[in-house]
């Protein structure tokens, strides 16, 4: 292997590219017309035009990235995440061209992809799953029945599912045929697949992911787990590792658990399996990302590894060079992802141009992104900027330079979510660790974010006037 062609834009593509580089590989650039002068494209060794600024029309065209990679002689794509990162159709073209798709296999991508397939993939593995159904249903008078049956509330899913789309919870009997109505429209609309299924709702759950490893070579490790419960829309805003609640021998457990999940589908490559954890401790297997997660850098930094430079590794064919035994959690680490989104308006898309764009330096702190002052912000993707990340000796030091940070990364000329980075990480709920995937339901309202930000204006007048009668008492000249 010596270039490799990624297929994706921003932060991402310029994370892959820099370690690349840091191998000795080559690596290309793929871009549509508004990304020409992005970061990621002038660092790449060679970059290639794709279609119109629309991701249908660029990012999304496997064949022409294939084509491309082929033509410029690239030996690998590497699909990032989102777009086609969790094609099975885009994998097994890659491989069928002969270049190495660096990810799982396509069948891995296809099982876990479906949320029913990977459910029954799962179920001879022992592995402990939320009270529902295991095959898709478009019948509302079966619904109920098996509704009846589980009991209230519960959550219809779109087995194509994710992000929230096709989702939705239903807390009584009444509401159950309109919002299954919804689910199925949604999940159609969204996915072209309008399969959805029924399980028991777990109404204070915590979300907690398990990465792991695996090679060609049947050797799996897990890298421990990350918490994702600070989420927005059913999606997260707010990663840390590890979790604040989970003893050793349930760490252990569940990351057993999530080799086993792994085994299910012969998985190969870096990968992520989501599970939910009740009040009780209890966890249950929620579903497996077959991809890079965005979240990943908190175990970076928390197990020291390069995960990019493992998926290389892996594909190249290597053995993994370390066992279970000889990996532990040293640290704490968090990550904030910059959204170019208004937390005071339902954190709505915020798009424009960065007039002013500074991000933080200083130990401990990493910024993933994939922008520079003077771009816009486009429409036609998704609005992450950046990712923040902190990390600290223990839990209480990466918060607190999460929260410097915050403050010294300068943004001007569109809304992002650093402030409503700032009210989780001073919240009494988020310092204690006592929260759950409900934290902004509960916690969270706009009038609570403008009242810091009211206090911080406040304060910060108060110390310029202090500075400034500081400054004109010592210009006084001393009468004769």
């Amino acid at each position: 292997m010596k270039k490799i062609l990624v297929a994706n834009r921003g932060e991402i593509a310029l994370r892959i590219m820099k370690t690349a580089r840091k191998m000795g590989l080559q690596t290309v650039a793929v871009f549509s017309p508004i990304d020409r002068y992005a970061p990621h494209v002038k660092f790449a060794d060679e970059a290639v035009a794709l279609g119109e600024n629309s991701s249908n029309q660029s990012y999304l065209l496997g064949d022409k990235i294939i084509d491309i990679a082929k033509t410029i002689g690239a030996d690998a794509i590497h699909p990032g995440y989102g777009f086609l990162s969790e094609n099975a159709t885009f994998a097994k073209s890659v491989t069928s061209n002969g270049l190495t798709f660096i990810g799982p296999s396509p069948k891995a991508i296809e099982i876990m992809g479906s949320k029913l397939a990977a459910k029954e993939a799962v179920s001879k593995f022992d592995i402990p799953m939320v009270p529902g159904i295991d095959h898709a249903i478009a019948d509302v008078n079966r619904a109920l029945e098996i509704a009846n049956t589980i009991g209230y509330p519960i959550l219809i899913k779109a087995s194509a599912g994710g992000g929230g789309k096709g989702m939705r919870v239903v807390d009584k009997q009444k509401d159950l045929p309109s919002q299954m109505e919804r689910a199925i429209s949604e999940a159609t609309s969204a996915f072209g697949d309008g399969s959805v299924f029924i399980e028991k709702f777990v109404t204070s759950p915590r979300h907690i992911e398990i990465q792991i490893l695996a090679d060609k070579h049947g050797n799996i490790v897990h890298l421990f787990e990350r918490e994702c419960s600070i989420q927005r829309r059913h999606q997260k805003v707010i990663e840390e590792a590890p979790s604040s609640v989970l003893s050793e021998e349930l760490r252990r457990k569940m990351g057993e658990a999530a080799i086993k999940v792994a085994r299910s589908c012969d998985y190969v490559g870096a990968g992520t399996v989501e599970f939910l954890l009740d009040d009780e401790m209890n966890f249950y297997f929620l579903e497996m990302n077959t991809r890079l997660q965005v979240e990943h850098p908190v175990t970076e930094f928390v197990t020291g590894l390069d995960l990019v430079e493992q998926q290389i590794k892996v594909a190249q064919g290597h053995t993994l060079e370390f066992q279970q035994d000889q990996l532990q959690i040293q640290g704490h680490a968090i990550e904030l992802r910059v959204y170019a989104e208004d937390p005071m308006q339902n954190f709505l898309p915020n798009i424009g141009k960065l007039e002013v764009y500074q991000a933080p330096e200083n130990e401990g702190v990493r910024v993933d992104d994939g922008y520079e002052e003077g771009m816009d912000i486009p429409i036609y993707y998704d609005p992450m900027i950046s990712k923040l990340i902190t990390y600290g000796n223990n839990r209480t030091e990466a918060i607190q330079k999460m929260l410097w940070a915050i403050d010294h990364y300068k943004v001007e000329g569109v809304k992002t979510t650093l402030s409503f980075g700032k009210f989780v990480c001073l919240h009494e709920a988020f310092i204690s660790g006592c929260f759950d995937t409900n934290f902004v339901k509960k916690y969270y309202q706009p009038e609570a974010l403008e009242e810091l930000i009211n206090e911080e204006a406040e304060i910060a007048g108060l110390l310029a006037l202090k500075i400034y009668l500081q400054e004109q008492k010592q210009l006084r000249v001393p009468k004769q």
